[in-house]
């Protein structure tokens, strides 16, 4: 059970409608049980929000297929179920195996940077620096590490907000993970 407040479209404030309706811009997907629960106060709303912004300025310079790649990996090493499997999702329905992908080296490296930022972020080797600064200038790596930074954020909330899993999402876990 979630330890969260969850709210319906019905119930809500004006000022959630409209954040809704931004959310709704970047997004035309139904509203989740994680955005239900962040919807219980507008002003988390509207922060959590930002991670769909930075998604839509990273997206045309690393293609939408690596934003799902890095908030896949960074999701998956929080041990977030809630967002990990949403990203299997979008993998496994473009014909991808979120297990095994065949990805470029721009993609391997936001992969193993997102796992890194999760797993050891005071660890991170300087060779690893070094190639994020060959691949990215320093505005974008602040861009990429700030969609980061919200990934983890909302992985917090899914976890400790004990946000249940949508139903759809259940049939997306790794064989062998039923519960």
């Amino acid at each position: 059970m979630t330890f969260l407040p969850m709210t319906t479209r019905d119930e809500l404030p004006p000022e959630a409608r409209s954040a809704v309706e931004r959310r709704l811009e970047f997004d035309a997907s139904p509203i989740t049980a994680l955005e239900s629960t962040i919807l219980a106060n507008p002003a988390s709303f509207a922060a959590y929000l930002e991670w769909y912004a930075l998604r839509e300025e990273i997206a045309p310079w690393i293609g939408e297929r690596a934003v799902s790649l890095f908030s896949y990996a960074i999701s998956d090493e929080n041990d977030c179920e809630v967002c990990s499997l949403a990203f299997r999702r979008l993998l496994v329905d473009s014909g991808d195996d979120p297990d095994r992908p065949e990805v470029t080296e721009t993609e391997q490296l936001l992969i193993d940077w997102g796992r890194l930022i999760v797993r050891s972020p005071h660890g991170i080797p300087d060779a690893f620096y070094a190639r994020l600064e060959s691949a990215f200038s320093p505005e974008r790596r602040l861009t990429l590490l700030a969609f980061a930074g919200q990934m983890i954020a909302v992985n917090l909330i899914a976890t400790v907000g004990r946000v249940p899993l949508d139903p759809a999402l259940a049939a997306y876990r790794r064989p062998g993970r039923d519960v």
